[in-house]
């Protein structure tokens, strides 16, 4: 075999493996942070500077589903989305309201309504996008009666958080609408690229995505990544970032294999290549979690650390370098006093909290998610302060 050709071969091996050749610095929690054998603290006492608000509390009168809830800040103001159905997860029913805060979360409007269902599709919260002026909104439309189930992700824009425009479709850099749902938490970094994913048909298949469009709807590309196909979804779903001092991006999963550990991945290229994603040893419920990083770089991420399928404690897990998490606060326990029952019956109404996704604001912490995915709430945490 000539050098030439060799050298063929080696540069075509390394393509092909282009998302498993770096090597991660897994993110961890040590010993002694958390013990999962105390069932509704892990071993956290309550925080003097944690506050718990209620966005919304369903009534008789009122919708009884609740999830998927998004915050964002806007012209000095709270904005705050979420799905909401009469009674059951996904139906087709399904729309997403969203109400608004004045005074930094503690009081809210009643729901108003920002996507309906019609006749082909129902709607599910997308999470949201600040352009300077601008308020964007993004909304998943589900195909009624798909199976595999699927979506696409649309988007509105406002300029004065209550006047809408027409919905259109999110491109990617080809034109094509976006063949799948996007992930609630698209991330911003500091050179303007926006980087996420995207739950892509048929099923509900993750990939890393990213863009150079800082209104975040046209110029979409999939990012190289290598996922595990379980048939109707990837292993790997509902994913959330955040970024290392040295620029490295780190995109956390939920393990639908029922490991009951995040997986992750790292790109070290701005999101266009992705290691093959690991399972560390962060205990996680098997649910949606959110990450990010604080107004001094420290890494953060929310979720219930719980090696069995269950969605409490609710815990704040901090983080210098972003890889080891050695800072935990307890944001709502399971204890009886803090977990209130549910109240009302409906498909995949599941105890516990849910979903949370969150945001910074006047340099404190905020924090959505549904409570027994009935209620909308809202924990308001200073991490400066702890």
């Amino acid at each position: 075999m000539s050098k030439l050709a060799s050298l063929y071969i080696i540069v075509f091996l390394l393509l092909c493996s282009g998302s498993a050749t770096a090597q991660i610095q897994m993110p961890s929690i040590p010993n002694g942070v958390i013990d999962t054998t105390q069932y509704e603290t892990v071993g956290l006492h309550p925080a003097a500077n944690v506050k718990n608000v209620t966005v919304f509390k369903a009534t008789d009168d009122s919708d009884h589903y609740a999830n998927g809830v998004v915050l964002a800040a806007f012209k000095g103001a709270l904005y705050c989305m979420w799905q909401s159905s009469p009674k059951d997860e996904d139906s087709d029913d399904t729309r997403v309201v969203y109400s608004i805060s004045n005074d930094d979360g503690n009081t809210w409007s009643k729901p108003i309504t920002l996507a309906a269902p019609d006749k082909d599709c129902y709607c599910t919260s997308g999470g949201w996008l600040v352009n300077g002026d601008t308020l964007l909104a993004f909304i998943d439309t589900w195909q009624k009666g798909l199976s595999p189930r699927g979506g696409k992700t649309c988007y509105i824009t406002s300029t004065d958080g209550l006047s809408w425009s027409s919905m259109k479709p999110v491109r990617m850099a080809d034109g094509s609408e976006m063949d799948g749902v996007l992930e609630q938490d698209p991330y911003r970094l500091p050179d303007g690229r926006i980087v996420g994913a995207t739950h892509f048909m048929p099923g509900l298949h993750v990939c890393p995505v990213y863009t150079d469009d800082p209104k975040g709807i046209s110029g979409w590309r999939k990012g190289l990544f290598e996922y595990k196909d379980l048939g109707k979804t990837s292993r790997e779903i509902e994913p959330s970032q955040y970024v290392q001092p040295d620029g490295t991006i780190v995109m956390l999963f939920r393990d639908q294999s029922s490991s009951f550990r995040k997986l992750v991945s790292i790109s070290k290229d701005r999101g266009e290549t992705w290691t093959r994603p690991e399972c560390t040893t962060i205990p996680d419920g098997r649910t949606k979690q959110c990450a990010g990083n604080l107004p001094d770089g420290t890494s953060y991420m929310v979720s219930c650390p719980a090696p069995a399928k269950r969605r409490w404690p609710l815990v704040l897990h901090l983080s210098c370098d972003g890889i080891k998490f050695d800072k935990a606060v307890l944001l709502r326990s399971g204890s009886a006093s803090d977990l209130p029952p549910r109240r009302y019956e409906g498909k995949y109404k599941t105890l516990g909290y849910s979903y949370p996704k969150a945001i910074v604001f006047h340099q404190k912490l905020y924090i959505g998610y549904s409570t027994n995915k009935e209620d909308v709430q809202c924990t308001i945490v200073n991490p400066l302060g702890l």
